[in-house]
């Protein structure tokens, strides 16, 4: 049987800090790892320390990351458990992040959508998701 691999999903950043403290503090991720000045790199690794997958976010001195490019940039957290959704909501607005309205009206039917320090949103989603 073959290894499950594991996914990294990795975007450059220009407030690491900031957006460090939007996935650690409000949503609740464990910093897993991190960097400095690695090939001239800072940057840190957040995730669920037993889930198969983890977020990477990278800044490097003098390389400008920009803005998220649209408001439907996602990232989806099905969270099906209604107590962990609510406290999961809010966690983020303790955290002084208020939710705003989706691009795509679907996700404000069963979930809440939050925008990071660099435009990219998470949304938390009440239900399972199924393959």
């Amino acid at each position: 049987m073959a290894a499950t691999p594991i996914l990294r999903v990795a975007r450059p950043t220009d407030r690491l800090g900031p957006v460090t403290a939007f996935y650690r503090d409000g949503l609740g991720l464990s910093v897993l790892g991190g960097v400095t000045c690695h090939d001239g790199f800072d940057g840190v690794m957040l995730g669920h320390p037993s889930a198969p997958w983890h977020l990477e976010f990278t800044r490097r001195e003098g390389h400008a990351a920009g803005e998220a490019p649209t408001e439907d940039n996602l990232l989806v957290l099905y969270l099906p458990d209604p107590a962990e959704w609510r406290d999961a909501c809010t966690r983020m607005e303790a955290a002084g992040h208020a939710p705003v309205a989706s691009f795509n009206p679907y996700w404000d039917r069963r979930g809440r959508t939050y925008e990071d320090p660099d435009g990219h949103r998470v949304v938390l989603q009440n239900a399972s998701w199924e393959a």
